[in-house]
């Protein structure tokens, strides 16, 4: 699969909500359809991508493939899932279903760990549902488990930057 990743531009911004959406974990026989409303209605949602780029610590890349953003990774120090204090940045990723497990998810973290560690920050952080496979990804990255999220569903995972 070609892609190429990039970072955002200001005009695609509100392709952040849309990843929001794609990043919620679906259990394996869950029937029916996670609401749109969640990302709008959970403020820890909300914060991932409201505002996104006003604050100085706002980064993201998007990967680009069929000629489309088909993914993106981002970062910020807002009280969102995965936050841990006001500076360490958590990060939000998602690919459109059809072009995950090729790699790209994990070759857009690598190049945001990079960006984080050249800008001098400690640590990283990010929560994931027990049950998501993407799990094993972020153990390959570096994340170690902290302990739980928000929940007793959800694992929050740092990484340390200085290594």
């Amino acid at each position: 699969m070609d892609y190429t990743i990039r970072h955002m531009e200001r005009s695609e911004q509100h392709l952040l909500e849309d990843f929001l959406y794609e990043a919620i974990y679906v259990p394996e026989g869950f029937k029916g359809e996670v609401p749109r409303a969640i990302i709008y209605d959970d403020p820890k949602c909300r914060a991932a991508f409201e505002g996104f780029g006003d604050r100085p610590d706002d980064r993201c890349l998007v990967a680009e493939a069929d000629g489309r953003v088909v993914g993106a990774c981002w970062v910020r120090t807002t009280d969102e899932y995965g936050h841990v204090d006001d500076a360490t940045p958590s990060f939000s990723i998602s690919l459109y279903e059809e072009y995950r497990g090729q790699g790209i998810g994990g070759a857009m973290m690598r190049q945001m760990l990079g960006e984080l560690r050249r800008a001098g920050y400690a640590r990283a952080s990010l929560s994931v549902q027990k049950e998501n496979p993407a799990l094993r990804l972020y153990e390959r990255l570096g994340f170690k488990i902290v302990g739980d999220g928000d929940d007793e569903t959800e694992w929050l995972m740092t990484i340390d930057l200085a290594k």
